[in-house]
């Protein structure tokens, strides 16, 4: 195990990995505490793969139960690493994926398995995963599986594994619910706190700032930060799935490399998001909370709070994917008006001493200074022509056009006419070539259809320029003419 991590350039123990392999290995349960992204994956999963064997039996002896899809993967991918050179087989059981895969694999005789809880009990109700046999079981970030409404399933899952196993916990925070899992279902458990002396509840690695912004002017903010001098990976939270969504979109067309990854997306799309962003391809990635406990990125250099947190623990966990092993990071917040009272909360329990975050616009001199911006910079990339929308061109061309041929009076739908048909003998609304201009666009065929054999004489109206061409237009039976004289007749609706 030594040799694999070795080539992956790890070879120092981190303060939670010193103290618990020790006691781990020796079948004493532990309750580990430290803040996210010091390597507590090793911590547990090191001694979980020495006690079961280099080449253990087929059949599942060690489980380790995580509340994400996305930290399943990345804790599998670790223990996998750890693995490399031994003769056991770690298999991931998470939703989102087929079946099929994960049953096969099983019974193949995979002897670790790291899965979620809703998927782990439904293959178990369904006695395609056998639990009766695990000797190691491992609960990681345990408060997030309290905070997601896991706490009857983790119930569930201790029940169907034997009494005697060898159990270890792993929280960022300690809330009493968990302590209370904890006695039930370990023996004479040691509490293990890992963290720097002089080390608060907050990182003191990261630099937190934070400011009260308005939402209409928070993209271009973003935008600007995001060119900040020594800018690497950032990680930006959202408060909901369609919101995250909107902001990719958003930073994409200002010419920034953005991923997301939230709950609308299925969990190929999430997994492909994840592994773009860990490889370099993409340097930006968006996120909802859920998703975020994956995120185990050693370079992520900002985190961006798009909308405040509920509490400080989800604060913490939002700015714990930065400031990784070992590095510094800068977490930025933006507070909105409406949410000064939630960030008060946040900033007492922390001690931050910022109740009152300053305020702060895309055009701030401190925004600059605060962030390493080059003076000047705009919260666009590419300075790529605005586009004008549909409706604008529509109008703008009709209006040119009326303007020529001298019609007067604003026309209506012109965005929507633009969509429609154009031919010779079907204009809707008086936008095409052939039509009489000035037309009001009040009680004309939507459709455009020129009734055969009618009359094209009609008068022009007071005040038009005569029309190359005029034609009669039916609604309900009754004609309309398609000039500015007759565009106020209403139609006779009594026929439709």
């Amino acid at each position: 195990m030594v040799d694999a991590l070795t080539e992956k350039g790890i070879t120092e123990a981190f303060p939670i990995q010193e103290q618990t392999i020790p006691l781990a290995l020796t079948g004493q349960d532990i309750i580990g505490q430290a803040k996210t992204g010091t390597g507590k994956t090793f911590g547990f999963g090191l001694p979980l793969l020495q006690r079961i064997g280099a080449d253990p039996e087929p059949g599942v002896q060690a489980l380790v139960v995580v509340p994400t899809r996305e930290l399943c993967v990345q804790v599998y991918e670790d223990l996998e690493l750890a693995a490399k050179n031994r003769g056991a087989t770690v298999v991931p059981i998470y939703g989102g994926k087929a079946y099929e895969g994960q049953i096969d694999q099983l019974k193949a005789g995979a002897q670790i398995v790291v899965g979620t809880p809703g998927r782990l009990l439904d293959l178990a109700s369904q006695r395609l995963l056998d639990l009766g046999n695990v000797r190691e079981m491992v609960l990681d970030e345990a408060d997030k599986m309290l905070d997601l409404g896991f706490l009857a399933d983790i119930e569930k899952l201790f029940s169907k594994t034997p009494p005697t196993r060898h159990t270890m916990l792993f929280s960022a925070t300690m809330p009493g619910t968990i302590v209370t899992l904890a006695r039930r279902f370990m023996s004479k458990p040691i509490h293990i706190r890992a963290s720097d002396p002089d080390e608060g509840v907050a990182q003191a690695n990261i630099e937190h700032i934070i400011y009260r912004a308005h939402s209409l002017d928070k993209d271009e903010v973003i935008g600007r930060i995001l060119q900040a001098e020594g800018r690497g990976k950032t990680v930006i939270f959202m408060r909901t799935k369609r919101a995250a969504a909107k902001l990719q979109e958003e930073l994409n067309d200002r010419g920034f490399n953005a991923a997301s990854v939230h709950g609308d997306l299925n969990q190929d799309q999430r997994e492909r998001a994840m592994a773009s962003f860990k490889a370099g391809k993409k340097d930006i990635l968006i996120a909802t909370d859920v998703a975020a406990r994956g995120i185990d990125v050693d370079d992520v250099t900002h985190v961006i709070n798009h909308t405040v947190p509920d509490d400080e623990k989800t604060y913490l966990h939002r700015v714990g994917r930065t400031g990784r092993a070992g590095r510094t990071g800068i977490a930025v917040t933006f507070v909105d008006w409406d949410d000064l009272h939630k960030w008060a909360l946040i900033d007492k329990a922390l001690g931050f001493g910022v109740p009152e975050p300053v305020e702060t616009y895309s055009s701030s001199p401190h925004l600059f200074s605060d962030l390493n911006i080059p003076e000047g910079s705009k919260g666009r990339l590419k300075a790529t022509p605005v586009k004008e929308p549909a409706a604008a061109r529509g109008s703008r061309r009709g209006s040119s056009n009326r303007a020529s041929e001298g019609g007067s009076g604003e026309e209506r739908g012109e965005g929507r006419s633009r969509n429609r048909r154009r031919t010779r003998s079907a204009n809707p609304r008086g936008g095409g070539r052939h039509e009489a201009h000035g037309h009001e666009g009040h009680g004309h065929d939507l459709e455009g259809r020129s009734e055969p054999g009618t009359s094209n004489d009609a008068p022009a109206g007071e005040g038009q320029a005569p029309a190359r061409r005029r034609r009669r237009r039916r609604r309900g039976g009754s004609q309309v003419a398609a000039d500015g004289g007759a565009a106020g007749a209403a139609p006779d609706t009594a026929a439709e």
